[in-house]
């Protein structure tokens, strides 16, 4: 039987985008703002771009989508990709414009990157992907199309699963268990976009 692959529809953006490029790859995905077809979910995918707090609050916003995301990913422990904003998501909290509450998945806090002679914001374009050692085998070195103003910074270094350079190091991909977000765009990062993507569909954490 084929798996059920949610991208959740939460008017965040880039949701279009995002279903091409795993269609691309050759896998069937359900773009859905239903909780309970989340809740089925053999793969979840949440995308985002924007502002931390709207985004956030776009999610709270469907009645029932925090409670089936967090019984899916967090206690069935189905592979979960958040994308841009929605790896921020992860974070414990979102420093813009105040301090907003994310999932908590993973530790950490979203700040802004601070603008220097040197580092313009936001951090846009094409960048190098360093893996670390913690990066489940899912992401190789190469490079990859950056677009954020704020970045995830972890609680834990472990958490860590690669870093760009802009101005000094940067968050590029967080994971835990079952959990991976990325900061790159993989719907605008052609061939190694699209690489990441159809490993993260064949992911069994």
């Amino acid at each position: 039987m084929a798996e059920t692959i949610a991208l959740i529809d939460y008017g965040a953006g880039n949701l279009h985008s995002v279903h091409n490029a795993v269609r691309a790859v050759g896998a069937d995905v359900a773009v859905t703002a239903d909780p309970d077809l989340v809740a089925r979910a053999d793969r979840i995918i949440l995308p985002g771009v924007g502002a931390f707090a709207a985004c956030a609050n776009a999610l709270r916003a469907i009645d029932g989508m925090v409670d089936a995301l967090e019984q899916r990913v967090l206690n069935d422990a189905v592979p979960f990709l958040g994308i841009c904003v929605g790896m921020q998501l992860l974070a414990t909290r979102g420093i813009e414009f105040g301090s907003h509450d994310g999932l908590d998945w993973i530790g950490g806090e979203v700040r802004a990157i601070e603008p220097s002679d040197a580092v313009k914001v936001p951090h846009m374009g094409w960048n190098d992907v360093i893996p670390t050692e913690g990066n489940a085998g899912l992401l190789t070195q190469g490079e990859a199309y950056f677009l954020h103003g704020y970045h995830f910074v972890a609680d834990d270094p472990a958490h860590v699963a690669a870093h760009s350079d802009h101005g000094g190091p940067l968050e590029a991909a967080v994971h835990r268990d079952n959990i991976i977000g990325v900061q790159f765009h993989p719907e605008k990062s052609q061939k190694y976009g699209l690489n990441f993507l159809k490993g993260f569909l064949q992911w069994k954490p």
